[in-house]
């Protein structure tokens, strides 16, 4: 209820003014972006970690820590660029770099890959309902679906601010309550003593920490959810302060989500999954309606992940997709678009919930391979590499798409087997980003000169440092399969060859002296 009201008031607040709808008229305080993005990466991080502690210990808070380490670059490193250009979508800044069509694919592309990310979160929360109460778990992803639909038509990017300021303090509550079971439950010394596995830094495994980072590091420039709260706020340096704010505002929810996962570990041990024997303990030792309220935290969590995605993927399929197929639309219309566009992303939400409703981390994996396989290269060209053309980016996108979905295809659309331990999200967007730098050097019509100065040596210095990494993944290929961070060491290897490409090659008519920053660059 409190929900649906502040989306009455949302609605009324984005049609105040021009751009009400898409970023709030660009009139977010920096606190309201901090609760935006805490909402957004902190509920779900809580749900990823009190999952994580209770079957391997500390070392799930290192999942925590590598979401906590993406946000901090995002502030220090894009917000404020990015709110000077008044950006909106990360799908809009290839369409403005690259044209219609590029929009259009990136867009689409886009649009669909969030509300997998959406159901992922969902299904992990229904899951819990389903054990603990016995509701079907269908029912319960129909009435998030619809709830999110309900709120976010109305008011848009008001929408996720007022109804993420809720679901924050909700947040508080349900965090209340688990750090009071986690005071007054077992002894956690004792426990520890007797199972010493559970306080290694590492026992979730050396590659999967490294996977965590190393994902949530090559996300930063493509977080359009992020980017589009934060772009909401009324300057670039309140902007980044909001995000900052939002990486301490996680720190919490890290801590308690792990030290609650221990609790319950050592009270009710051997369960196969801790977001179900975490309320079931709760049910042993608080009262019927606290449990109730601290679902409802978790329940909050899942929302405010999805909230953000559902209105960040129809922006990118009412706004960028129909700007690219009618480049006349007035304001209105795309904002009419980009509701029927919500309207159709809850659809496929409970669609994918119906279709694979077992393993809530396929939609994940899916999600990641499809989104950045196709716009990692453009968005980062966008940003260093004015020599990018507009057929290389367009048959990137449709390269690394079709590489990361094929690779997933042939390694049996798995969750954590994959064709010679490569995930395929790293394939794809080698594939994105080597195919977008030979292919813009192929078809430019200007024509290309070696760099001078610093950037020919950088970037001669990285040509080969990638060679250096190809050849030791071949060298090494045996012992790195079952690591799983072959596909890891491949994208590193695609990536310094790739920038060193870049900072070789400059456009034959681009004034740039060799000396300057922009040269370095």
């Amino acid at each position: 209820m409190l929900l649906v009201f502040a989306g009455r008031i949302a609605r009324r607040k984005a049609e105040a003014g021009i751009g009400g709808y898409f970023v709030g008229g660009r009139q977010f305080s920096p606190l309201l972006v901090a609760l935006c993005v805490t909402g957004l990466f902190s509920g779900s991080t809580f749900i990823a970690v009190l999952e994580l502690s209770y079957l391997k210990g500390v070392s799930a808070a290192w999942y925590g820590v590598a979401e906590t380490l993406q946000v901090v670059l995002i502030a220090l490193f894009l917000v404020a660029p990015f709110r000077e250009q008044a950006l909106v979508t990360i799908s809009g800044l290839i369409g403005d770099r690259y044209g219609h069509g590029a929009r259009a694919v990136a867009g689409a592309i886009t649009a669909f890959a969030f509300p997998m990310w959406s159901i992922a979160t969902a299904l992990a929360f229904a899951s819990a309902v389903h054990v603990a109460t016995g509701i079907p778990m269908v029912w319960s992803l129909m009435l998030t679906a619809v709830l999110l639909l309900t709120y976010l038509q109305g008011g848009g990017m008001w929408s996720v601010g007022l109804t993420q300021s809720v679901n924050c303090c909700v947040f508080v509550v349900m965090m209340a309550i688990g750090l009071y079971v986690v005071w007054t439950g077992p002894d956690l010394g004792k426990f520890t003593d007797a199972h010493p596995e559970y306080v290694a830094a590492d026992s979730v495994g050396m590659t999967q920490i490294v996977a965590w980072f190393g994902t949530f590091i090559i996300n930063v420039p493509l977080a359009q959810a992020t980017f589009q709260m934060a772009v909401s706020c009324r300057t670039s340096g309140e902007a980044r302060k909001g995000v900052f704010w939002a990486s301490l505002f996680g720190v919490p929810f890290v801590i308690i989500a792990t030290l609650l996962g221990l609790t319950a570990a050592a009270a009710m041990p051997g369960a196969a999954k801790g977001l179900i024997a975490v309320p079931q303990y709760l049910e042993t030792v608080l009262p019927a309606p606290l449990v109730g309220v601290f679902f409802l935290g978790i329940w909050a969590c899942a929302l405010g992940w999805a909230g953000p995605c559902q209105f960040s993927g129809a922006t990118s399929l009412g706004r960028d997709v129909m700007m690219a197929l009618r480049p006349q639309a007035s304001e209105a219309d795309l904002v009419r678009y980009t509701r029927w566009a919500l309207v159709v992303l809850t659809v496929l939400m409970v669609i994918f919930g119906l279709l694979r409703s077992e393993q809530s981390a396929w939609w994940n994996i899916l999600a990641w391979t499809v989104r950045n396989s196709a716009t990692f290269a453009p968005v980062i060209a966008a940003l260093v590499w004015s020599g990018a053309t507009r057929q290389g980016a367009l048959a990137a996108m449709v390269i690394g798409f079709a590489t990361g979905i094929a690779w997933y295809h042939l390694s049996g659309w798995g969750v954590a087997q994959f064709l010679y331990g490569i995930h395929p999200v790293w394939l794809g967007m080698s594939a994105n980003i080597m195919a977008l730098v030979l292919l813009s050097l192929a078809t430019s019509s200007e024509g290309w000169r070696l760099s001078d100065g610093s950037a020919l040596y950088v970037g001669a210095g990285l040509v080969v440092i990638g060679a250096a990494i190809a050849a030791y993944a071949i060298q090494t290929f045996a012992a790195l399969k079952p690591t799983g961070l072959l596909g890891l060491v491949v994208f590193l290897a695609t990536l310094a060859v790739s920038m060193g490409l870049m900072l070789l090659f400059r456009a034959r008519g681009e004034a740039v002296p060799a000396t300057s920053a922009a040269a370095a660059v």
